[in-house]
């Protein structure tokens, strides 16, 4: 059985031009971090431009096709080149979020180790809301147990969670009484977000684990694609004007909360979003 020795020379070529420009990335990584601990602060963003000059290694590119396909996930790389560059390039600007200024300088404001923090990424297909929701299964107003705090927004949640302007709806319910939701402010966010089927890359750090530290929000979630913004009609919205629809919406979402709460047993704060009726929960991390 024979070969072509100009093949394999040339999959060595490529295997040791993907290691030496792994090594260079490296390398100006340590440079930089030096440069940082020195109190270089311009060094955050040219740490974040070095982390998207990675390339990604055929391992992780197979096992990640690998994972995402047995979860009924699309494959980007399916689309062609193009699709899968744009899916790396979201990776790279979720693990590169670790040096986001806001990041950094909260984790020293609380005394840590910057370099303690660890950076995972999700890969979570989206669901093109038609409202997406937060809910604290305390009421952190109050401390009250026995009671549900949930805010709710049209379309997709980041303009709920993210730095968008405008209220969202709130609401509580009583646990022993989900039937009865209590509207407690209305909505006045102008913009609302939908998305085509599409992949969200979302950070998952220890940093949102630790004690006295709210990493949370901190970091960044990548789509692969742009959100559209549309201007929201609240007149138009049965979330509003629709009594019947609204109390089976808000009903639902604190009934999610309940059940999530017991199946921890613990306080929880959730993110989820509602599609057609259903209710989907994107993540739950302890209440802090």
């Amino acid at each position: 059985m024979g070969f072509d020795i100009t093949t394999l020379a040339s999959d060595w070529d490529v295997k040791i031009l993907r290691a030496l420009s792994a090594f260079r990335v490296v390398e100006k990584l340590q440079i930089l971090k030096k440069k940082l601990g020195e109190g270089d602060f311009d060094a955050l963003g040219e740490i974040r431009q070095t982390v998207l000059q990675l390339a990604a290694p055929p391992e992780l590119v197979k096992e990640l096709k690998t994972k995402m396909l047995s979860s009924g996930m699309p494959w980007p790389g399916d689309e062609g080149e193009q699709r899968w560059e744009q899916a790396w390039t979201a990776i790279k600007k979720v693990w590169a979020s670790k040096w986001n200024e806001r990041a950094y300088f909260s984790t020293r404001k609380a005394k840590l180790d910057h370099e303690y923090l660890c950076m995972a990424v999700l890969v979570q297909e989206i669901i093109n809301a038609d409202y997406a929701f937060v809910i604290h299964t305390t009421n952190p107003s109050s401390g009250d147990s026995s009671e549900i705090y949930a805010e709710v927004v049209k379309g997709l949640g980041e303009t709920l969670v993210g730095a968008y302007p405008g209220r969202a709806l709130s609401f509580i319910c009583k646990k022993n009484n989900l039937s009865s939701p209590q509207v407690l402010g209305y909505p006045s966010k102008p913009i609302a977000l939908f998305i085509r089927r599409s992949i969200i890359f979302r950070s998952d750090s220890n940093g949102e684990d630790l004690e006295g530290y709210a990493g949370a929000g901190l970091y960044d979630s990548v789509p692969m694609d742009e959100e559209e913004k549309v201007v929201v009609d609240y007149s138009r919205d049965p979330l509003l004007n629709d009594g019947k629809f609204q109390q089976s919406i808000l009903s639902s979402i604190a009934g999610a909360g309940k059940a999530i709460e017991e199946l921890y047993r613990s306080p929880q704060d959730i993110e989820g979003v509602i599609r057609d009726g259903k209710v989907y929960v994107v993540q739950t991390r302890p209440q802090m």
